[in-house]
């Protein structure tokens, strides 16, 4: 048994590593894909040596503290740049910037994720109409608990960077969502957070 869970360990060590390098190189920010693809790679399909997320988020931390000292840094400041200017124009609609911008581990390719809580979904598209500014619409789910919100996620261009609004109910504002049940809670930031992320001239 000893031997075995060493040989599990070395494996979700390898697949960490592999994901953690395919997230930095690659741009990918979804941990499940970046966890797929390193695992086809090393040629492992037994679905429970996968690693937890903190695990290549640990991983992902060394690699670009090695490779990525300077890059890495530059690019998390200026897309929490734009996310802050982008609430700053939708403060009236209570934005949240939540995903891989605020916890630091974006790639080259990342969007920018926010929460938005207006009165109604149409107040946010009329926003975005009347400043010409193109978008597509999809409808989604949030979890508080075991329960299932409905919300719709708006898929534009701000900054020259892709961003996702998921607009949700204003009554869902204090509840601590999640992307799935069995999910972890998403951490969010609101404009005054965000501000102390990027320094007292913010």
């Amino acid at each position: 048994m000893a031997r075995h869970g060493k040989r599990q360990n070395a494996i979700r060590s390898s697949i960490a590593a592999a994901a953690a390098r395919i997230m930095a190189e690659d741009g990918v920010d979804d941990f499940a894909l970046a966890k797929r693809k390193a695992a086809r790679r090393l040629g492992v399909e037994d679905g429970q040596w996968l690693p937890a997320n903190h695990e290549i988020e640990a991983e992902l931390a060394n690699y670009r503290a090695i490779y990525q000292a300077e890059e890495h840094p530059e690019r998390i400041r200026a897309l929490r740049e734009i996310a802050l200017d982008a609430m700053r124009a939708l403060e009236r609609f209570n934005p949240y910037l939540t995903g891989a911008v605020l916890k630091g581990f974006a790639g080259r390719y990342a969007e920018i994720e926010l929460q938005v809580f207006p009165e109604s979904t149409k107040d946010v598209e009329l926003f975005l109409l009347d400043r010409s500014i193109p978008y597509a619409a999809a409808p989604t789910k949030r979890y508080a608990g075991d329960r299932a919100t409905d919300a719709s996620v708006l898929t534009l261009e701000w900054g020259g960077v892709p961003l996702k609004l998921t607009v949700l109910d204003p009554r869902d504002e204090r509840l601590a969502l999640k992307t799935s049940v069995a999910g972890r809670v998403i951490d969010r930031a609101g404009i005054p957070q965000v501000r102390e992320l990027l320094g007292a001239n913010a």
